[in-house]
Parts: structure tokens; sequence; C-alpha cells
């Protein structure tokens, strides 16, 4: 399942994102994993989350955020909850690309019973709609 906490920068959103972090850390049996664009949340989120930034990877544009969850995925079979701040920083503003990206992540999810979460810095009405197929927004 793919939720989308979507907002202008200044939103929230990140603080929305941290709060969800610290949720999922309480009712798991499994692994929460956090990703971001680079490391400005280390002291903000539970010690037992794993946090991972994307610079340290060298990782830019949607194939290869693509490769690097499902990499995620297969690295560890009980991570239940991957959360992802900065989504258009990682892969780029292209809503069309972000689009087809997130309908990937969905069919990812289904086979690995993970729960993703993405921020989007962008209004609602600017980003394609087939998006909302397949993505549940979270308030």
């Amino acid at each position: 399942m793919i939720s989308l906490i979507i907002g202008n920068k200044g939103s929230g959103k990140t603080k929305r994102l941290i709060s969800l972090v610290d949720e999922a850390m309480e009712k798991t049996n499994g692994c929460v994993v956090c990703i971001e664009k680079e490391p400005l949340l280390t002291y903000q989120v539970n010690y037992r989350v794993r946090l991972i930034d994307t610079d340290h990877f060298g990782i830019n544009g949607y194939d290869q955020f693509f490769g690097f969850i499902c990499g995620v995925c297969a690295g560890n079979h009980d991570i239940t909850d991957i959360l992802v701040d900065a989504t258009l920083k990682i892969g780029g503003k292209d809503y069309e690309q972000l689009a087809s990206f997130l309908e990937k992540v969905n069919a990812v999810t289904k086979e690995s019973d993970t729960k993703i979460t993405f921020t989007v810095s962008a209004d609602k009405a600017d980003l394609p709609q087939r998006i909302f197929d397949f993505c549940q927004v979270i308030d």
C-alpha cells in the first residue's frame, strides 16, 4: 500500500512523516525504514528505525530510486514500513515520471507486503490523476 503526504514547502509534511515513523515503530513486529535525501532526521527519529540517506548512495532519478527501494525490500524480508521524505528531491520534479515510479512501487508493495509512505512537495491538483488510483493521501 502506498500513502502520500502532499503539500507545499513548509506545510508540515516532514513533521507528519516523523509522527508516522514513530507510530510504525510502536506497532511493528518487524523493521521500519526511513529514507531521506540527505542526513537531516538523525536526531528526530527513533534510534531503532533504519535511517538511510540517498545522497550517500548517489541515488538520482526515479529509475535508480526504484531499484534502491527494491534492494531495501529484498535485503530484509521483515520490513513492514518504509517512509520516504523529499521524494521529488530524490527522483525529480517530473510528475509523470513520479506517477510511473509510484505505479511500479505499488506493484512491489503487493509482493513484499510493505507499507510505503512518501512526502511530495506539490499541490495535489498538479499531480496526475492516475496517482490516486493506487495511492491514498494522508492528511
